[in-house]
């Protein structure tokens, strides 16, 4: 759905983009993660055509997005800062929204009425708090019908509740009508549970590119504890870290996580369990090779 091409962007001397090189698949959630400055904000505005490359491509669903107003009709986008009129209410944007989108539902957007209670249709927008105007962003942005949703930060002001309910009408568009999703965060706990594929983005570049199963996986995560304390770990399992506390041992290793444990119970271990590797973790051993400091580009 998404083919963005070594894109590269340069403002006033600093390389915001450097090559960066995206791709997502028609149907699929795609989470797009990186610290502050990464270029996240950036490569989206290239995505929806916002922004004009110095050099690269962008495509989608195979036509160039940039001042194609056929390609920008198969997506909406939900910037952080949401675009409404100085004096516009919910029901004046509404009437915004369907001149711009011939597929726009007006009785989808009755429908989701009861999912937004707390707005007043009838209320200036910028009377509304930060997280209310987001509700009404993806209220508008879900009745545009569209093939793709690309959001930049999207649930940032947004209650527990709301969060939730947000993610549910969202994934209930991707599952209903196969909508391709880009999501650009920094917060990985929170795209674990939404995205089937993640890009992670440092200095201007897509560092990695994969499923979450592909990454779930590559590595494992496994304790063990051993009756005494000469006993040597397989070489064979390849160790990425090792902390020991008493007898017991966390490890984390590349590969199976059935295969490692195959090979650790060969050295009769008094226990050995695997446990659930978390996105970020995932990320942080996958990119310990790299010569950064993973922990500045999680947290």
């Amino acid at each position: 759905m998404i083919q963005a091409n070594k894109i590269t962007k340069t403002f006033d001397g600093f390389k915001a983009l450097d090559e960066a090189t995206l791709h997502v698949k028609k149907g699929s959630v795609y989470g797009l993660v990186g610290p502050n400055g990464a270029g996240k904000s950036t490569i989206i505005r290239h995505i929806t055509g916002i922004y004009r490359p110095d050099a690269g491509e962008v495509l989608i669903d195979g036509e160039p997005v940039l001042e194609n107003p056929a390609a920008k009709a198969k997506f909406a986008y939900i910037p952080d800062d949401f675009f409404y009129y100085l004096q516009a209410n919910t029901k004046d944007m509404k009437k915004f929204y369907q001149g711009l989108y011939p597929n726009f539902n007006s009785a989808l957007f009755d429908q989701l009425t009861e999912y937004f209670p707390t707005i007043n249709v009838n209320r200036s927008i910028r009377h509304l708090s930060k997280g209310m105007q987001k509700q009404v962003a993806f209220w508008l942005s879900i009745c545009t019908m569209p093939e793709l949703l690309v959001l930049d930060e999207p649930v940032d002001g947004l209650d527990p509740v709301m969060r939730r309910q947000i993610w549910s009408i969202v994934l209930a568009e991707v599952a209903d009508k196969g909508t391709t999703v880009l999501v650009s965060s920094h917060n990985l706990r929170e795209l674990e549970d939404v995205c089937d594929h993640v890009g992670i983005m440092h200095e201007g570049k897509v560092m990695i590119e994969r499923s979450l199963s592909d990454l779930q996986g590559s590595i494992s995560k496994l304790q063990v504890a051993f009756a005494q304390d000469d006993v040597v770990i397989p070489k064979e399992l390849d160790v990425l870290h090792k902390i020991q506390t008493g007898r017991v041992q966390t490890l984390i290793v590349r590969g199976d996580a059935q295969i490692a444990k195959q090979m650790l119970a060969s050295q009769n271990p008094l226990l050995i369990d695997v446990l659930p590797l978390t996105l970020e973790e995932i990320f942080i051993y996958e990119m310990g090779g790299v010569n950064y400091d993973v922990k500045d580009i999680l947290f």
